[in-house]
This record gives structure tokens, C-alpha cells and sequence, in this order.
């Protein structure tokens, strides 16, 4: 960071394995550092093999506990694990609210995990505007699987789909989240559906309640994913083999049907246009500074330029700075 060879070191030693690495990065990437491009274009040639897994839900549901349970299942497995967990943000620092996560201390020692909570910064998609870049770093750093457990923010949540490989929609009896998931659209974006705190009254009724729903709003061809649900107590490991046999399921079905890579592409796409959308609000905003922008906008309030063509000529403006 301090020479001109800061990032090419910090992401070797980032894919070498070290963790002080992979922090000081995705704080880059947060910080929107002026070196964020450079981090970008050394990590793209290393990116594009960890498998993305979404985990989303109502607040209560039980996400870190499953997401603890998920990293315990993983590990098992020698799998290097990135945990992103997108927390509320502090309404005083703007930072992550929760912290690192006092239910995944499991973990915590563990070198093949790396868990780090974002700030969503009052996004309401459930997820922070990093992520996407949050994810390609924890990739690059040589995560086999990596877990984004949203904020619970309920209806928004479904922008989870559009960054993960497979997206785990938690539920739980007794909190009218079948209605609520009705409501909200989350039917249609869960690959796997799971009904963690199966040990309370109603659990079954949900899971059925569910299924119908599921079945009801089915339109599928052929060699279509059909969405499982599965029944879980996170916080005793119940069922959690279940779910894992859900998930590598899911994972073969993306590779063989191709949707891996119709996800990929679209998610590739989200990300690309976040960024020049980004970067031409800056530039407008230079614009003002500078008058152009209040100028048109006098001609417009005068009645001697329409609202059209004052956005074309800002365009021009903006496409020649």
C-alpha cells in the first residue's frame, strides 16, 4: 500500500493464504479506495471457481446459526469457507452492527475460514453495494465456497438471488413466513428452501404449507430444478446433511443444465453496469460543480430547453469529459 507495489503483494499474499491480506483488500474495497482498480485487475485472472451460496430469511430464522452449521459441514469436507455477513449498519459509524459475528466464534481460529461482516449502509436489497467485489477477492484468495448471509429485511432480500450460484431461503414455524414468502417473491428465487427450528410446533404444517405453495406456483419444463425443502435444527446440527445433499444437488443440476453460467453472465453483467452507472453519477456530479448540470436545469425552469433534449446535451457533457 505504501509503494507502488502495495496491491500486487497484498494479493499474492492474499491467494497465499493470509487473512490480514484479505481484510486489508475488501477494506479497499468498501473504502472505494483510489486503488480499487488496480485490486480488480489483479484479482479478475484468479476469480470465477468458488461457489457462491446466498442464505436469506426473516430476522429470527436462525441464518447465522444455519450458517454456522453450513461452515461446520464444509470444513468437514476440507473446503476453504468465506463467510460475508451483511449486518444493519451502525446508524453512528456506519459500520457493520454485529460485529464478527458472536455465533460464528466456532470458527473464528479456524485457517480455512475467513469470515468478515459488511455494513449494508442502508441498502435495501439485504446486501451491501461491495459485495459483488467483496466476493471476487474472498474467490481470488482461493475460497472454495463462499456464504453471504443477508440482512433480514424481509421483501427486499430477493437481490440475493442475483448474486449467488444457489440461493437458501430459511423459514421457521410459527412466523407466518409462508405467507410472508408468498408476498415477497422469495418463492420464486429460493433454490433450496429450509425450515430450521423443525423441533417447534407447527414445523410440519409449514413444511406443507410450503410444498403446496411451491407446487402451486410451479411452471416448469422439463430438466427444470425442482425446489426442496428440507427440515432443520441448526443449532443441534439437525438435518444438516440434508440440506448439504440439497445443495450438491443443486450445484451438479447448475452444471449440467448450464444456468452456472447464465447466472454467471447476468450476475457479471449487474456488476459491470453498477460501476458505469456509478462512475457517471460521479461524473454528473462534477457537472454540477461546475454549473452544467444547474445551467440546463435554469433552461429547463426558463421554457428554453425541453427535459429531453437538456438530458441529451448532459450526456454529450458527460461522454466528452
Amino acid at each position: 500500500m505504501r509503494s507502488a507495489a502495495g496491491v500486487p503483494d497484498l494479493v499474492r499474499q492474499a491467494r497465499d493464504g493470509s487473512p490480514r491480506a484479505v481484510a486489508r483488500l475488501i477494506s479497499m474495497v468498501e473504502d472505494v479506495s483510489p486503488r480499487l482498480r488496480e485490486v480488480m485487475a489483479k484479482l479478475a485472472p484468479h476469480s470465477g471457481n468458488a461457489w457462491v451460496i446466498g442464505l436469506t430469511g426473516s430476522p429470527g430464522v436462525g441464518k447465522s446459526t444455519s450458517t454456522s452449521a453450513l461452515v461446520k459441514a464444509l470444513r468437514a469436507r476440507d473446503l476453504r469457507v468465506g463467510v460475508l455477513a451483511i449486518d444493519p449498519s451502525s446508524p453512528f459509524s456506519g459500520g457493520a452492527l454485529l460485529g464478527d459475528r458472536i455465533r460464528m466464534q466456532d470458527h473464528a481460529l479456524d485457517p480455512g475460514v475467513y469470515i468478515r461482516s459488511m455494513a449494508s449502509r442502508g441498502h435495501l436489497g439485504g446486501l451491501s453495494w461491495a459485495t459483488p467485489q467483496a466476493l471476487r477477492v474472498l474467490d481470488a484468495a482461493g475460497c472454495d465456497v463462499v456464504l453471504v448471509e443477508t440482512v433480514g429485511v424481509g421483501q427486499s432480500e430477493v437481490e440475493v438471488a442475483g448474486l449467488a450460484d444457489t440461493t437458501v431461503v430459511l423459514l421457521a414455524p410459527g412466523m407466518g413466513d409462508g405467507i410472508q414468502a408468498a408476498k415477497a417473491g422469495i418463492l420464486e428465487i429460493g433454490d433450496v428452501f429450509v425450515v430450521n427450528k423443525a423441533d417447534r410446533d407447527g414445523a410440519d404444517a409449514t413444511v406443507k404449507d410450503l410444498r403446496n405453495m411451491i407446487s402451486l406456483a410451479e411452471r416448469r419444463q422439463p430438466g427444470d430444478w425442482r425446489q426442496p425443502v428440507v427440515k432443520t435444527v441448526a443449532a443441534r446440527g439437525e438435518g444438516v446433511e440434508e440440506l448439504m445433499e440439497a445443495l450438491d444437488k443443486h450445484r451438479a443440476w447448475l452444471a449440467e443444465s448450464g444456468e452456472l453460467r447464465r447466472r454467471r453472465l447476468r450476475r457479471a453483467a449487474d456488476e459491470v453496469e453498477t460501476i458505469a452507472v456509478t462512475t457517471l453519477r460521479e461524473r454528473i456530479g462534477d457537472l454540477r460543480h461546475g454549473r452544467g448540470l444547474d445551467e440546463l436545469a435554469e433552461r429547463v425552469v426558463a421554457g428554453d430547453l425541453d427535459p429531453y433534449t437538456a438530458a441529451d446535451r448532459l450526456v454529450d457533457a458527460v461522454s466528452s469529459a
